[in-house]
């Protein structure tokens, strides 16, 4: 019996049964929006005048949340890198350089943000100095954030050689 009626169906020439895709592409977009609106973008722009050193075993760390990135150019004359910026120590967040005077009052300014923000999150220094910059400076970088109170610190390299 069941056979009849399935040959019944089979011999019937109808419509053919097909699937409306547009509401699930409507869908999809809908989500897209929403998280493209709801996420938070952590942006870390990356200064081309650094060429940070490269490191056999270096790690890209998982967690961005919490950092204070500071570049520190080298003393080597690039092609376009302006020759005032040798030895200086640039404040990437607000694009202004910081003398190595208030290298501690800056890393204390943007601890503190960091740890009123409203994920209360631990400052960590993401440290991003050229591989000819004197180490004077980096060790004075690294003094002042310890007396700021950020003891975290990353130092940016390289896995390979990079142009």
């Amino acid at each position: 019996m069941a056979s009849e009626k399935l040959r019944r169906a089979q011999a019937e020439e109808g419509e053919e049964l097909t699937l409306d895709m547009s509401p699930m592409i409507d869908l999809v977009f809908l989500l897209l929006i929403f998280f493209m609106v709801s996420s938070h973008m952590i942006i870390v722009r990356i200064d081309k005048n650094v060429k940070p050193p490269t490191a056999k075993h270096a790690q890209v760390p998982k967690n961005t949340h919490g950092r204070i990135v500071i570049n520190i150019y080298g003393t080597e004359d690039r092609e376009g890198m302006d020759p005032a910026l040798k030895d200086k120590i640039f404040d990437n967040a607000n694009n202004e350089l910081v003398t190595s005077d208030d290298i501690t009052d800056y890393v204390d300014k943007e601890a503190t943000k960091v740890r009123e923000s409203e994920a209360n999150l631990t400052p960590r220094l993401h440290l991003r100095a050229d591989r000819t910059t004197d180490t004077r400076l980096i060790k004075k970088v690294v003094q002042a954030s310890a007396s700021a109170g950020v003891i975290n610190v990353i130092f940016g390299s390289y896995t390979v050689e990079r142009p």
